[in-house]
């Protein structure tokens, strides 16, 4: 049996069951669940605190987890990243006081408070900088106020929190951050862990992309499919109505409407678009 952990709470957890369940995969009808077994797939999940996920993974106990990239990376567990789920996102960056600090190269011998250490001594490492890491839990905005540190790392959206504390962000980010399905490094093959995944590729190409379906006269068909060229090409059927074919196609979700209004001016009629709730390419 599959060995599964995913997120018991936070950002990633209800995200993470609801990939599953569109993947076809039970998940716990209860929150206050922490397993729940799937016996038509062969699958137990284990539902556990985000920042252990990797370990439990990386130790070989678990086949499988959902955790965050930030977490995998901070975890410095024997783990490795499978594939990008698309959802979770954040961005870690650097901030301090702009009168201080001002470059990257200027954290050099500072203190950075943080309570993602592993992340920051990773980069730290890559960029043959030397400084001393602080590990804080919860926010650290105010450790450069409160003089236990000279730079914050951490997560930022908009950056009003930093502002507030009289910080600026400093450089590029240091990490791009989504939920990812990770394993032990160097696990052998299994077919069932082939088989999550490609049904997990399934549910992420049904998100990003619907079905577009059109009517157009046959000699403008080399104008339209370009507009359209699907994943591998276009399907082609002739109508009944002579001269005419019709078109199916994969496009981008976030490109229909374009995609639509295009075809219009080109010729084509009968424009549908259809969701797509699974698939396998």
């Amino acid at each position: 049996m599959l060995r599964i952990a995913i997120p018991n709470k936070g950002t990633l957890s209800g995200p993470a069951a609801q990939m599953l369940r569109e993947a076809g995969y039970r998940q716990r009808g209860d929150d206050r669940d922490l397993i729940c077994r799937d016996d038509a797939n062969d699958v137990e999940f284990f539902y556990l605190r985000p920042k252990d996920i990797a370990t439990y993974v990386g130790s070989g106990d678990l086949d499988l987890g959902i955790t965050g990239r930030d977490l995998l990376v901070d975890s410095a567990s024997p783990a490795e990243e499978m594939l990008d789920l698309d959802f979770g996102g954040s961005i870690f960056r650097f901030a301090a006081r702009p009168e201080t600090v001002s470059t990257i190269d200027q954290i050099a011998g500072r203190r950075i408070a943080t309570a993602y250490p592993g992340v920051v001594e990773g980069y730290l490492t890559e960029h043959q900088l030397t400084a001393t890491v602080i590990r804080l839990d919860g926010a650290v905005e105010n450790a450069v106020r409160l003089g236990v540190a000279d730079v914050v790392a951490d997560v930022v959206s908009t950056g009003a929190t930093l502002r507030q504390a009289g910080l600026v962000i400093i450089g590029e980010p240091i990490l791009h951050s989504s939920a990812v399905l990770v394993r032990r490094t160097g696990a052998p093959a299994n077919g069932q862990v082939d088989q999550l995944v490609r049904r997990l590729q399934g549910v992420l190409v049904a998100r990003r992309y619907v079905m577009l379906a059109y009517d157009v006269r046959a000699d403008l068909l080399e104008k339209a499919s370009a507009l359209t060229p699907g994943i591998e090409s276009p399907t082609i059927s002739p109508l009944h109505r002579e001269g005419w074919v019709a078109v199916q196609a994969m496009v981008l979700r976030q490109d229909v409407h374009r995609i639509m209004d295009e075809l219009y001016d080109v010729g084509a009629r009968a424009i549908l678009v259809t969701a797509i709730d699974a698939c396998r390419l």
